[in-house]
């Protein structure tokens, strides 16, 4: 369940994408909630969800419930991260270097 990085993120460490997780920062960009920022409470494997703090609404009770967001409809702004998100990012790094470096070659 991978969301797009924003430009700054994109940039740095040059990944468009990676796997959404728990912690992490986000901004909704599609849908009736567009524009919000918010941290990722849960990720939903089996729905393919995430769910966001702040992003809910009220059920007839009263009670507040947390609405589902697909990972491709936000733009993660804020990385949570670690030694293994870090290996994941350079590897996915040097893979793209290495994609570029081939490509030209054969053109």
């Amino acid at each position: 369940m991978s969301a797009p990085l924003n430009k700054e993120l994109r940039e740095k460490h040059g990944v468009r994408s990676i796997p959404i997780r728990k912690d992490d920062e986000v901004m909704i960009t599609r849908g009736s909630n567009k524009g919000r920022e918010a941290k990722v409470t849960s990720v939903y494997r089996l729905k393919y969800l995430v769910h966001l703090e702040r992003v809910s609404r009220e059920k007839s009770n009263g009670q507040s419930v947390p609405i589902g967001v697909h990972p491709s409809k936000c733009v993660i702004t804020k990385l949570k991260l670690d030694k293994d998100r870090e290996n994941i990012l350079d590897r996915m790094k040097k893979g793209r270097e290495i994609k570029r470096k081939t490509m030209g070659k054969e053109t």
